[in-house]
């Protein structure tokens, strides 16, 4: 006669040599960012339609999809950039740990702040290296010089360009090459610690191995953050990207989410043809 488990104050006693009881799968842990049925509006033109995105935290989601189909547009909603954008506006919502980012009275310039932003081009200050670094920082509070010393070396070695540049930093930070532009536009987006970074197309502008260099940033940075990132290149959003989010245009115009999933599935087994069409390089 086989032992059966027995209850006992709310346990359950499994017999000794019993093999467990199997466990059904762990629950997924609830997303740090999330866009819930979000449409984003140029006046009356609808650009993105009712896109619902979960973002991990301390994971890489990479948004993909063919030119003109609201990749930028998506990812600029969610610190308010498009606020910027006279007559846009949204329906849905944009959430960070549960909280709406667009609700009444909410402080836009610390969803800036929680949710930095790394554009397409460097696009440094014409200041010095440490003047860049250090200006957001400056806009929150009284910072002593040896408190700045520190968030402004601190910052540039998770962009990984303080060792290029700490004998530096009171030269301008224009007459950096473009990779390492962006990696100093990368620390002065970390120097306010923020809990999102958002990078839309951050290597389009770059060589082949600055590209390498901030790919290999990203894994590093994703140690700390959340990242975001709109590319169209393929290549990079299978190398760095845990989940990905795939875009296509409707006859409509407006940009959709067709598909979303683990970056590896996304790449080797979409459900959508359009997906399998567009990694493929059979479309866009």
């Amino acid at each position: 006669m086989t032992e059966q488990p027995t209850q006992a104050a709310g346990m359950t006693i499994v017999p000794a040599g019993a093999e467990p009881a199997p466990r059904g799968p762990a629950a997924a842990p609830a997303p740090k960012m999330k866009t819930e049925s979000l449409s984003v509006y140029y006046s009356a033109f609808r650009a993105v339609a009712e896109v619902t995105l979960p973002m991990q935290d301390r994971k890489i989601t990479a948004i993909i999809g063919p030119s003109g189909c609201g990749k930028s547009t998506l990812l600029r909603s969610l610190n308010r950039m498009n606020d910027l954008v006279s007559g846009s506006h949204i329906e849905g919502k944009v959430t960070l740990d549960g909280e709406d980012l667009y609700a009444p009275g909410v402080d836009v310039v610390d969803v800036r702040r929680r949710i930095g932003m790394v554009f397409q081009r460097p696009n440094p200050f014409p200041k010095t290296i440490y003047e860049n670094v250090a200006f957001g920082p400056r806009l929150y509070g009284r910072i002593s010089k040896s408190e700045m010393d520190d968030i402004v070396e601190r910052s540039l070695r998770r962009a990984a360009l303080w060792d290029e540049v700490k004998d530096k930093l009171k030269q301008s930070g224009m007459a950096l090459s473009g990779g390492q532009q962006q990696r100093l536009c990368i620390a002065r987006a970390v120097a306010v610690e923020p809990e999102v970074v958002l990078m839309d197309e951050p290597c389009s502008a770059l060589d082949p191995v600055a590209t390498i260099k901030i790919e290999e940033l990203m894994q590093e940075l994703k140690k700390e953050y959340t990242i975001v990132i709109v590319t169209h290149n393929m290549q990079q959003a299978a190398r760095v990207s845990d989940f990905t989010a795939m875009m296509m245009m409707r006859p409509d115009r407006a940009g959709e989410m067709i598909e979303f999933s683990e970056t590896q599935t996304i790449f080797t087994k979409p459900k959508d043809k359009r997906t399998e069409d567009y990694v493929s390089g059979r479309f866009g």
